[in-house]
C-alpha cells in the first residue's frame, strides 16, 4: 500500500486508490502486496498493446543503447521512418511528433489558425462540441466543451464556439465567415463514450467543404486501432484535413502526432517545437506499435474482440437493468441506471478489476487491443459481481432510511 507521507508530496491531480502497482503484463497489473488486477482501463486507453508488451520493451531497449534524444533540431532515423510510415498508413501528407494528445490538439489549433491567415482572410474561430475534451493545455482546455473547464478557462484563449454534439443544424449555424475550422471527436470519450452518428460526421465534412473551412478530428483516443480501424474516420467514411493522435500511439510511453493533409500542410520552422518532440526513444516505441497494429489480421482481431466485449456487456446490462451500451471496437461506455459509476468502480477494484468512470453514471471500458476472450469473460464475471454488490448495498441503505 502507499506511503502516506510520500503521497502528500504529490499534487492532488487525481484521486487514487491505496494500491501501489509494481508490475504489469498484458491485461494484468500486480500491486505491492502481490494481488493481481484485471485492467480494463489501460491507462485510459494508453497501453494499446497491454502492459509491457514485448515488442515495445525490446524496441526501447535497443534504442536506448544507441540513441535516446539527439535533439529536436536534428534528424534521426526513427523520426524519418515513423513520419513516412504513419503518413502512408493514414493517407496523410505531413506529420509532427509531440509528447501528449493535449499538445497535439494545441498544435492542431495553431496549424488551423495559421491556415486561416493564409487561406481565409485571417479567420481564427474554431467550432467545437459541448462536452468535448481535447486535453489540459490552455488552448486545448479552451477548445474543450467539458463543463468543469468553462468557468476557469473559457476567457483565457478566445476564438472557440461550442455547439451541441450530433446536432448538424447547430453546427451549420455556428460556421460563419470568422470560422477557420470545426474540431470534433469521432467518439466523445470523457463525456461517456458518445459516438458521432454517421449522418452527423459525414454532414460535418460536407459542411466544412461547402463553407471552405478545415475539418479537424481529435483521434487521440479513437485512433491507432481502438475502434477497430486504424483511424475512426475510416468507420465513418470521412477524411479530415488535420488529425491528432496520442494515447495508444506510444503503447504506454509519451508520444503523440499531428497529421496534416493538402493545404493544411502550412507549418513553417519555429511555429511548433518542444525539447522532447520526436525524440528517438519514444519514436522507437511508436514504430513498434504501428508495425504491430498494421500486421495482417490484427485489426480484424480487434473487431472480433470488440464484438465479444459488446455482446457480453450487453448481456450483463440486460440482466442488471442497465444500458443501452454505446461505442466502437474496444471502446465502450455502459450507462448505469440508479447506480453511481464511481461506486461501482470501487466495488470492481475490490473484485480485482480496474474500471474507469468518466461520468457519474457511466462506466468506460478500454482494454488492451491484445485482450483475450478469456480476459473479457473474466472481466464480465467480476463486473457483474460488483454491480450486484452495489445494488444490494443501496437497497439495504434505502430500506434502513425508509
Amino acid at each position: 500500500m502507499r506511503d502516506a507521507l510520500a503521497s502528500l508530496r504529490l499534487m492532488p491531480s487525481v484521486e487514487r486508490p491505496e494500491q501501489v502497482f509494481v508490475r504489469g503484463q498484458g491485461s494484468w497489473l500486480w500491486d505491492s502486496e502481490g494481488r493481481a488486477y484485471l485492467d480494463f482501463t489501460q491507462g485510459w486507453a494508453v497501453n494499446s498493446l497491454g502492459h509491457s508488451p514485448k515488442v515495445v520493451v525490446e524496441a526501447l531497449q535497443r534504442q536506448a543503447e544507441r540513441l535516446i534524444n539527439p535533439g529536436a533540431a536534428h534528424y534521426h532515423g526513427g523520426l524519418l521512418k515513423l513520419a513516412s510510415r504513419l503518413c502512408e498508413a493514414t493517407g496523410s501528407d505531413q506529420a509532427y511528433f509531440l509528447n501528449s494528445g493535449a499538445e497535439a490538439c494545441e498544435g492542431a489549433i495553431k496549424l488551423a489558425r495559421k491556415w486561416g491567415q493564409r487561406h481565409r482572410d485571417g479567420a481564427f474561430t474554431i467550432v467545437t462540441a459541448r462536452h468535448s475534451f481535447h486535453g489540459r493545455t490552455f488552448g486545448a482546455m479552451s477548445a474543450s466543451g467539458k463543463p468543469a473547464f468553462q468557468a476557469m478557462f473559457e476567457p483565457k484563449v478566445p476564438g472557440f464556439v461550442k455547439v451541441p454534439f450530433n446536432d448538424l443544424e447547430a453546427l451549420s449555424r455556428a460556421v460563419d465567415s470568422h470560422t477557420v475550422a470545426v474540431l470534433l471527436e469521432p467518439v466523445q470519450g470523457e463525456a461517456g463514450v458518445i459516438p458521432a452518428t454517421l449522418d452527423y460526421l459525414q454532414g460535418a465534412e460536407r459542411l466544412c467543404r461547402a463553407r471552405g473551412v478545415l475539418l479537424i478530428l481529435d483521434e487521440v483516443q479513437t485512433g491507432m486501432g481502438r475502434c477497430g480501424a486504424l483511424l475512426a474516420e475510416e468507420l465513418y467514411g470521412v477524411r479530415a484535413d488535420i488529425l491528432t493522435l496520442g494515447k495508444g500511439l506510444g503503447g504506454g510511453v509519451p508520444l503523440a502526432a499531428l497529421l496534416a493533409r493538402g493545404s493544411a500542410c502550412c507549418l513553417e520552422p519555429g511555429e511548433q517545437g518542444g525539447t522532447y518532440h520526436g525524440n528517438a526513444l519514444m519514436l522507437a516505441a511508436g514504430l513498434a506499435v504501428l508495425k504491430t497494429v498494421l500486421e495482417p489480421g490484427f485489426l480484424e482481431q480487434v473487431r472480433g474482440l470488440g464484438e465479444h466485449l459488446r455482446d457480453g456487456l450487453a448481456q450483463v446490462a440486460r440482466r442488471q437493468g442497465h444500458g443501452p451500451l454505446r461505442g466502437h471496437g474496444l471502446l465502450w461506455g455502459l450507462p448505469l441506471q440508479r447506480l453511481s459509476a464511481p461506486q461501482v468502480a470501487r466495488a470492481a477494484l475490490d473484485e480485482g478489476l480496474l474500471l474507469n468512470a468518466p461520468q457519474p453514471h457511466i462506466l468506460r471500458f478500454s482494454p488492451a487491443l491484445t485482450v483475450s476472450h478469456g480476459n473479457i469473460d473474466e472481466m464480465l464475471r467480476r463486473l457483474e459481481r460488483a454491480l450486484v454488490g452495489v445494488a444490494l448495498s443501496e437497497r439495504r441503505e434505502a430500506a434502513l432510511a425508509g
